[in-house]
């Protein structure tokens, strides 16, 4: 399989659906698309140069979440080679195929559409720099080692150990504007049932200056949860956790 393009798709429950993307468009320095889909469903955040890959989706059950759409070729043949390596296929939709990776990460081939072309950080007032350009993919301590070979093998792109243990990169695709890290947890099986959790994703963005990013979203109703040396963790107005990071926002690196 070739990754032609990768979209970070944010699931937002129908109740919050016009906040989350006002919030979202906001700190990504973006304009809406026209809504698309049935029922009306879908819509991207434009950047103002390069092509789309934040997207988002109005659900109607459920808590809501980040999934990835990996854009290529040949999503069957693609779907073919991802359940080889333990994906597991969750439903067939003519255009696009919807599965989870073997520690339950939801993620979708679809058909390539032409982009092509990569996003250009924002320059804010006060001269910080900054775009949305990673999805980290968080993974039970038990099923980490298993879920580092389905990405690395099923991409095509080896990992790279961070200085934190429980950190992988995987090489990031100067073409493209998002990558992928992936972040081992301390989750483990529940005591009471022995349920194994599911691996789940959150945004991270890119800046030179965290401080100012912080405060900007703030003012849009986000809240700092923990600062680290090279990073705060943050919740979006809802809850929903995610990353500003102190990762050149030029390459991702």
């Amino acid at each position: 399989m070739q990754v032609r393009w990768l979209s970070a798709f944010l699931d937002f429950p129908a109740d919050v659906f016009g906040s989350e993307m006002t919030f979202w468009r906001a700190i990504a320095g973006s304009t809406v698309s026209p809504p698309r889909g049935d029922r009306r469903e879908f819509a991207s955040l434009e950047p103002f140069h390069g092509d789309p890959h934040l997207r988002v989706q109005r659900i109607d059950d459920g808590p809501g979440g980040v999934h990835l759409d990996i854009h290529t070729d040949d999503p069957r043949a693609a779907a073919t080679e991802a359940l080889a390596l333990g994906a597991t296929l969750v439903s067939d939709s003519g255009t696009h195929l919807t599965l989870t990776s073997p520690a339950g990460f939801v993620f979708c081939l679809v058909p390539w559409s032409g982009e092509s072309t990569r996003s250009r950080p924002i320059r804010w007032p006060g001269d910080a720099i900054s775009i949305i350009d990673q999805l980290c993919i968080d993974i039970p301590h038990n099923m980490f080692d298993q879920e580092v070979v389905f990405w690395t093998r099923f991409t095509g792109w080896p990992g790279r150990q961070r200085t934190r243990p429980e950190l992988v990169a995987l090489r990031r695709d100067p073409a493209l504007t998002l990558g992928i890290l992936l972040q081992r947890t301390d989750d483990g099986a529940d005591d009471e049932t022995g349920a194994l959790p599911v691996a789940t994703g959150h945004l991270d963005l890119a800046t030179n200056s965290v401080a100012d990013e912080v405060v900007r979203h703030e003012g849009w109703g986000a809240r700092a949860v923990e600062h680290h040396p090279h990073w705060t963790t943050m919740t979006d107005p809802v809850g929903r956790p995610y990353c500003i990071t102190s990762r050149n926002p030029r390459t991702g690196d």
